[in-house]
């Protein structure tokens, strides 16, 4: 067999088995491919309705105040909400950008170094911020907003030092963040922006201390001009089995 032949029967099989190498070894591969080669595209939300009081009240949070800090447990939709809002800013001019970030805290397991750029090492912390904006504008907007620029998600450690101007900037997992990477991440907060921080205190995979996620919030809440919505395991919308088990572990 040829070598040609070889590499050509060598991607299909990547594609037709999804299997994890194919993330780095095809080169130009973007975390959105997999969505349109599946066709997802037609079936992206358009509207997005609260499916508990908690959502219900971090939506009208988030389009009513400039900051909001969005705390609960897993599937409470914290980050699905808060992308939805940025997208529909975008769509009706009301901000220039999107801006996503997130620590890259990897989840009790180390995954060493990951070969390739900076994008394709941050893919797998940044799949869950691709993956809501798939399901809301579809694989190939998102991706071209992406390369214009005016979809930009990078990790925490490249924002110090921005300030984020008519920009609609959400924070996600902010509790792997330390009190001083979220005071400054908050700073970041420029004119005719909103931000959203999203996070849950009792899932941090920083050492026991670390975390200011729970402590900024206290903090903040004190400001009139700040929300800080705390949602809670009444307001997952995941499988009910989810809510049962976070109410005993």
């Amino acid at each position: 067999m040829s070598q040609k032949k070889r590499m050509k029967k060598r991607a299909d099989t990547s594609r037709n088995h999804n299997v994890v190498h194919s993330v780095f070894d095809d080169a130009g591969w973007h975390p959105l491919d997999d969505r349109i080669e599946q066709g997802r595209d037609k079936k992206f939300v358009k509207n997005i309705k609260p499916r508990s009081e908690g959502q219900a009240s971090l939506m009208e949070a988030i389009a009513t105040r400039n900051l909001t800090l969005a705390i609960g447990p897993a599937g409470t939709g914290k980050t699905y909400l808060a992308i939805s809002a940025a997208v529909e800013a975008l769509e009706k001019g009301e901000i220039d950008r999107i801006i996503l970030s997130r620590p890259a805290m990897e989840a009790g397991e180390s995954l060493g170094y990951l070969p390739g750029d900076m994008h394709e090492k941050m893919a797998p912390y940044l799949r869950p911020l691709y993956d809501a904006l798939g399901d809301r504008m579809g694989g190939k907007k998102v991706r071209q907003l992406i390369e214009e620029g005016t979809i930009e998600i990078a990790p925490v450690g490249f924002m110090r030092g921005r300030t984020l101007n008519n920009a609609f900037v959400v924070i996600d997992e902010a509790q792997n963040c330390t009190y001083g990477q979220i005071k400054m991440l908050l700073s970041r907060l420029g004119w005719h922006s909103t931000m959203v921080v999203t996070g849950d205190p009792d899932q941090s995979d920083l050492l026991e201390g670390m975390s200011g996620l729970a402590d900024i919030a206290d903090r903040l809440e004190q400001v009139p001009d700040i929300a800080v919505i705390r949602l809670k395991p009444a307001d997952i919308v995941r499988h009910p089995l989810v809510s049962e088990m976070l109410g005993v572990l």
